[in-house]
Parts: structure tokens; C-alpha cells; sequence
């Protein structure tokens, strides 16, 4: 099997093999025009040239020369439905890290200002989770008063003698067991958008410092 065939001979090769000619946006199988030819490479990494690509190598990449052998396009293989979405997500992520990259070279000046910034965020956030704790002790005082007086009506009382518990009184505690639970979740919310916080304007921080070093 011969290897791949130099650049400089392409025009040799063109008038001794008599290769007809093809346009640049001609297809495989198509001859338009005389200065252009094809290059590809088979699977076997063996590169070939000729005025029309073999159709199992029209979805692949290969290249477009013109009458002296020199690359003036190049058409990159079919990429897969998984290749062209994981494309898609780099290119937002690089989209997405250049704005953010922007964003604090324009509106910090210094590493205090985002610790400043942080140090603000971080004050709201917990006083937000300290007004959730609170809320979630009165609901545990409330949950446990109701309870008390719950045990002297069935099912919660052994006496026989004991009332059906009133549905007031039953509908409260489901209230009050709901909104517990609910604010509960909300507390631990808090805790996670705190951690998340802190680790945000710490890579903020971090991301400041390199960007003022490369420049």
C-alpha cells in the first residue's frame, strides 16, 4: 500500500492521472470546475486526492485544493447529535465564564469590594435563617401543646371513656405538622444557599486575583 502523496506533486498528479475537475462547493460525484481537487484520509491513515470523494468518506473530514496542492477549505467530519450538544454546552460555558469575567473587572476594584459585597449577602441570608429557626421553635411549642391536649381524646387517650378528638383540634395539628415540616425545608434551604454563597464569592475572589494577574 503506498503512503500519502506529497502536496507539491498534486499538480503532477492531477495532469498524469487525468482527473477531471470540481467545483468547491460541488458534492461527491460532481465536476465543475478544473482548479479544484479533494484530499482525504481512509481508515487506514492513508491520505488519497481525486476529483470526487468515495461517498463512505463524504461525511467525514477532508479538505479542498487548489491546482497547485494548496488547502483553501477544509470541512470538518459530521459530528453526532451527542458531539454537536456537547459542543454546544463548552461554547455556552466559555460564553457564560467570558460575561462573568467582565462582569468582575468592571464592577470590582479590589478583592474588598467582593468581600464586602459577600460579607453583606451573607448577613441577609442569616438573618433570614435566623427568623426561620425561630419560627420553626414556636411551631415545635405549638406542636407540643397541641399533642397535650390531644391525649385526652381518642385515638391518643387509653381511657374508654375518652371523646372523639374534635376536628378543630385534629385539623390544627395537621396544620401546624405541615407548616413544621415546610419550615424545617426552608431552614435547611438557608443553610445550603449560605454554603453556596460562601463557595460563589470565593471562586469569585480567586477568579479576580488570576485575571489581574494575567493581565
Amino acid at each position: 500500500m503506498s503512503g500519502p502523496l506529497p502536496l507539491l506533486s498534486l499538480g503532477m498528479l492531477l495532469a498524469f492521472a487525468g482527473l477531471a475537475p470540481v467545483a468547491a462547493n460541488a458534492g461527491p460525484g460532481e465536476k465543475t470546475d478544473k482548479s479544484i481537487a479533494y484530499r482525504w484520509t481512509d481508515e487506514q491513515g492513508v491520505v488519497h486526492y481525486g476529483d470526487r470523494i468515495p461517498p463512505q468518506y463524504a461525511q467525514k473530514e477532508h479538505a479542498v485544493l487548489n491546482s497547485q496542492g494548496v488547502e483553501v477549505r477544509r470541512l470538518d467530519a459530521q459530528k453526532s447529535p451527542e458531539q454537536a450538544a456537547a459542543e454546544a454546552r463548552t461554547q455556552l460555558s466559555v460564553s457564560r465564564q467570558k460575561q462573568h469575567d467582565a462582569f468582575l473587572i468592571n464592577n470590582y476594584t479590589s478583592v474588598k469590594d467582593i468581600e464586602v459585597l459577600r460579607d453583606v449577602r451573607l448577613d441577609q441570608l442569616r438573618g433570614q435563617e435566623s427568623a426561620a429557626e425561630q419560627y420553626v421553635e414556636n411551631l415545635h411549642s405549638r406542636l407540643s401543646a397541641l399533642q397535650t391536649r390531644a391525649r385526652v381524646f381518642r385515638p391518643y387517650s387509653p381511657r374508654p371513656e375518652a371523646r372523639r378528638m374534635p376536628d378543630g383540634l385534629a385539623e390544627e395539628l395537621v396544620h401546624t405538622l405541615n407548616e413544621l415540616r415546610t419550615q424545617s425545608n426552608v431552614v435547611a434551604t438557608k443553610n445550603e444557599e449560605e454554603a453556596a454563597l460562601k463557595a460563589q464569592f470565593q471562586a469569585d475572589i480567586e477568579r479576580y486575583r488570576e485575571l489581574h494577574t494575567i493581565h
